[in-house]
């Protein structure tokens, strides 16, 4: 069955609990609120409450490392409780309520980390889809408005050859209080040097100017070489003419020497080439889907290990696009045994979306969880290259994971506790995101008023839930 949606544990939909996370040592003060449902808890009677430590058993059977603590808890008048708790080791955490003969009444999952995720918020995204700029099928703004609602926090417009559509729904959406945060960026497709392919793609997540308009390709075709359309603050380096570009190409790939048997100069040359200049332009250079069948694999084995050996890239897509194992799987097991081998990079899952409808098999299919302590272009950036984000994998109806094991567990606590809570509440916004984009102009006028009005929710959820 395809995936339909982060689901919750019922409790939480009868009982809201917050904040949720906390930091080690510190002192929480917890609120636990009925929202009109059993069980039913009377006000000014004392309960009997355990802090279950998650990873350490249980104490009667691990006596060294189980790890309860009893507490009492008054009730209050509204039959909920308010109480403190210093939690003291990162990892979830049952608060069990307990009736007067020592049985379970109902429990409440929360979470504990350590400093170093204070104050790093978790923002879900995708790095890299298409809209009919290029061959996805909606326009950059609908695309922006379908993935809020779907509860997305931050997303690039990625076009084949093109960076400007990403620009376009920038600045569709500049004046409209909405909390997505819309990154520019493209999928790099440079044209052949002197006969020689070099189309692996490349995806340019967050730079400050085009790769594909640095020479000839579609968008200089499209929009010509105004700087206006190639880079996001009007700055970027000069156009180069395909004839200078490939000579420029070619001269680095004689310059290439030692490469394994069977590797090709010109595509190794052109792809540091192109990771550089992304580095140059402040972004983010991400290496997709080598496993993915576009007739054959779409980059030789022997080439993916030479980039990966060298460093060349700033994060691997680790998960995207397709739904058949041989792309994601392979991925997937290449990423674990990389690590094993001492090659540690970031990673990311992305949907590559074609079209954002929900029709589309794919449209959900990955995406990327970053800790960032906010959600902008240049802290997601940085966040990501020091290896706070994992990879989620929604292909079935259950989610999956992959990244850094401690990551890991914190993301999952989020996915199936926090995450439920939040994409209802991201739902109307993308709801009215996408009638400002495509209503009569008294719906636009409605449309911009509510978001108005509810702009800013999702950013006070998020401190609301978040101890920090």
């Amino acid at each position: 069955m395809p995936f339909n949606g982060f689901q919750t544990d019922e409790n939480l939909l009868n009982y809201d609990v917050f904040p949720k996370v906390f930091v080690k040592n510190k002192p929480a003060k917890i609120h636990i609120r009925p929202l009109g449902a059993r069980p039913v808890f009377e006000p000014g009677k004392t309960y009997k409450m355990l802090v279950c430590a998650l990873e350490g058993g249980k104490p009667y059977d691990y006596p060294a490392s189980g790890d309860y603590k009893e507490l009492s808890v008054l009730c209050g008048g509204e039959g909920g409780f308010e109480f403190e708790h210093t939690f003291t080791k990162e990892q979830m955490y049952f608060l069990r309520f307990l009736n007067d003969d020592g049985r379970r009444i109902i429990q409440f999952p929360v979470y504990c980390v350590d400093d170093d995720l204070a104050g790093r918020y978790p923002l879900r995204g995708d790095l890299h889809m298409h809209t009919i700029r290029s061959d996805g099928s909606q326009c950059p703004a609908v695309v922006c408005a379908n993935y809020r609602k779907h509860g997305l926090d931050f997303m690039v417009v990625s076009d084949h050859n093109r960076y400007y559509p990403s620009l376009e729904a920038i600045d569709f959406y500049k004046d409209v209080p909405c909390g997505l945060a819309i990154i520019p960026g493209e999928e790099v497709h440079m044209p052949p040097v002197h006969g020689a392919e070099s189309d692996f793609h490349t995806v340019n997540f967050g730079g400050e100017y085009s790769i594909n308009a640095l020479t000839d390709g579609p968008a200089v075709e499209e929009k010509g070489t105004d700087k206006k359309f190639r880079s996001l603050y009007g700055e970027c380096p000069e156009y180069m003419p395909l004839e200078e570009w490939e000579n420029k190409m070619q001269a680095l790939a004689d310059e290439l020497d030692g490469l394994p048997e069977g590797l090709d100069p010109v595509p190794v040359a052109v792809f540091k080439w192109i990771y550089d200049e992304i580095r140059k332009a402040n972004g983010l250079g991400i290496f997709p889907h080598p496993t993915w069948i576009s007739d054959v694999y779409h980059v030789p084995e022997v080439f993916w290990r030479y980039v990966t050996e060298k460093g060349w890239f700033d994060a691997f897509e680790v998960l995207g696009g397709e739904n058949y194992y041989e792309q994601n799987g392979f991925q997937t097991l290449k990423y674990y045994e990389d690590r094993a081998n001492g090659f540690d990079y970031p990673i990311v899952g992305s949907t590559d979306s074609h079209s954002s409808n929900p029709h589309n098999r794919n449209a959900f299919i990955c995406s990327t969880l970053v800790f960032s302590p906010e959600n902008e272009r240049k802290a997601l950036i940085k966040s990501i290259k020091e290896r706070y984000s994992v990879a989620i994998d929604t292909i079935d109806e259950n989610f999956r994971l992959v990244g850094d094991f401690r990551l890991s567990k914190y993301a999952t606590f989020l996915l199936k506790y926090y995450f439920p809570l939040h994409d209802e509440v991201c739902k109307e916004e993308g709801r009215m995101m996408k009638q400002y984009a495509t209503g009569t102009a008294s719906e636009k006028a409605e449309a911009l008023e509510v978001l108005k009005l509810i702009g800013g929710r999702v950013q006070k959820h998020r401190e609301k839930y978040f101890d920090f």
